[in-house]
């Protein structure tokens, strides 16, 4: 990662944020700002490779943020990092695009090891938001098996890519996955991206919602 927007408003905040992301990335450049107008001033003019979202900003939802950046600048891994850890704040983020959740109420090392798993391909989903996204489509067996029904008419994927899918909703890294295979990583990347273009989605916390639909990976 060499440039790295970080949006979040209070000063605090702002120097722990950006010591976990320096210790995660050193050497990385930084831009922060405080407010959803500065932030989307700036990706219109500075490219970046990672952000970093704080949701409650003084002028807006970092959501607004995320969604600019899936807009402008497609190819930034938008994390959010914030306190709130219910449906209402979770859900929306995702659907705007962000790569990953972070809670903030984890140790800074934490936080830390999960920005550097997202650099080999992980989507950094603190353990409880995980598990908020697998509950949230545990509606039943029939309507688990229905959504499967549905999604499996709507999109055919091969069993190798159905493997491949379920083993990214379970957080393991691309490595971890071409070992079990006995494949090359390269490989594992080419069904990676075959499964998102089947899927129409763009990252891998979009893949794993997708793969807990299939009823892939348990609640």
């Amino acid at each position: 990662m060499k440039r790295v927007l970080i949006v979040e408003d209070l000063p605090e905040a702002q120097l722990w944020l950006s010591g976990v992301a320096r210790s995660a990335f050193n050497g990385a450049g930084f831009h922060v700002v405080g407010r959803c107008d500065d932030a989307l001033a700036v990706l219109r003019r500075e490219p970046f490779d990672l952000a970093l979202v704080d949701l409650g900003l003084p002028d807006g939802n970092g959501t607004d943020v995320v969604g600019a950046l899936r807009h402008h600048q497609p190819h930034v891994l938008s994390v959010v990092v914030t306190i709130h850890d219910d449906d209402d704040h979770l859900f929306p983020a995702l659907q705007a695009g962000a790569f990953g959740y972070l809670l903030k109420d984890q140790p800074a090392e934490v936080l830390v090891t999960q920005l550097l798993r997202m650099a080999q391909g992980e989507p950094p989903l603190s353990p409880p938001i995980a598990r908020r996204v697998l509950a949230h489509f545990a509606g039943g067996a029939q309507r688990r098996q229905a959504l499967q029904r549905q999604l499996e008419d709507a999109v055919h994927l091969t069993d190798r890519e159905t493997d491949v899918l379920q083993r990214v909703a379970k957080g393991y890294t691309l490595a971890e996955i071409a070992q079990q295979f006995g494949l090359s990583r390269h490989t594992v990347g080419d069904h990676i991206k075959q499964i998102y273009k089947k899927l129409n989605v763009s990252s891998r916390a979009e893949a794993a919602l997708e793969a807990a639909r299939r009823g892939l990976v348990a609640p």
